[in-house]
């Protein structure tokens, strides 16, 4: 049976985020954050919390040379706050994500040949680095219509064919079934298709529009909670949404979503 996680960036937002761990540790789900220096890593590694994905890198994109050793250089400093948290996974973007979750490497139009050859070159390296420190990075997709405009590799399309052309262990998906729904839809073969390859490394959820918790929009997270059922998925689903109320009901929602 898959395992549920909760972002702590993204509810019981008045509160200290060590507080937020607690919480959503107390209501029985894993925690994932986003970037770990704006946090105190001492601080939250004192928590009851069980850690399940942080970003993994600072600075850099994957479509340049120097962007790429930059992500590759803050990668490794990442690998070393996820072992100060016990934390197995580090997640990824084509590029780097200002406050406003806009590109710091906007990419106008279709990405080249040149960036999928710098991207592929640059998460081969990275998944090296995952196995050796016994973490694994996970390759996020975004849609560009609505929160990310700009960012390259977005689409679970794009994810998926870099994490098979990487064929590593220490190289997944994080597979965001909300930014899939705006970006391509047809959510369970999507599932179907990345789970029947063994590249999923973490499902994210909210629902669509507004990102908010399952059960306030157009997605049957029921039905995909069914399909990942019959698929045998044993991994993590992590609910990355805003609460539509409280973030207790939120969370409770997420959990009835999924629990069949």
């Amino acid at each position: 049976m898959y395992t549920l996680a909760v972002c702590a960036e993204m509810v019981f937002r008045d509160l200290p985020i060590e507080e937020r761990a607690r919480r959503i540790h107390e209501a029985g789900f894993q925690v994932e954050i986003w970037d770990w220096t704006r946090h105190d890593l001492n601080v939250l590694a004192q928590t009851p919390a069980e850690f399940s994905s942080m970003t993994g890198y600072i600075r850099g994109t994957l479509t340049d040379r120097d962007g790429a050793a930059e992500l590759l250089r803050t990668a490794e400093e990442s690998i070393k706050a996820a072992e100060h948290l016990g934390c197995p996974r580090l997640n990824l973007h084509g590029t780097g994500l200002d406050g406003e979750g806009l590109p710091v490497v906007p990419v106008t139009g279709e990405a080249t040949g040149e960036m999928w050859i710098t991207a592929h070159r640059t998460l081969t390296r990275l998944a090296e680095l995952g196995e050796s420190a016994g973490v694994t990075f996970t390759l996020e997709n975004l849609n560009t219509a609505v929160d990310h405009p700009g960012v390259p590799f977005a689409r679970a399309d794009d994810t998926y064919a870099l994490v098979a052309a990487v064929d590593r262990p220490g190289l997944r998906m994080n597979l965001d079934l909300y930014h899939a729904q705006i970006g391509e839809g047809n959510l369970i073969e999507l599932v179907r298709r990345a789970h029947g390859a063994g590249l999923i490394g973490e499902i994210q959820v909210a629902d669509v529009p507004g990102r908010r918790e399952p059960g306030t929009g157009e997605i049957n997270y029921p039905a995909v909670a069914r399909a990942l059922t019959d698929l045998g998925y044993d991994g993590t689903i992590a609910l990355e949404a805003w609460p539509s109320g409280d973030s207790h009901t939120a969370m409770e929602r997420f959990r009835a979503a999924f629990t069949l």
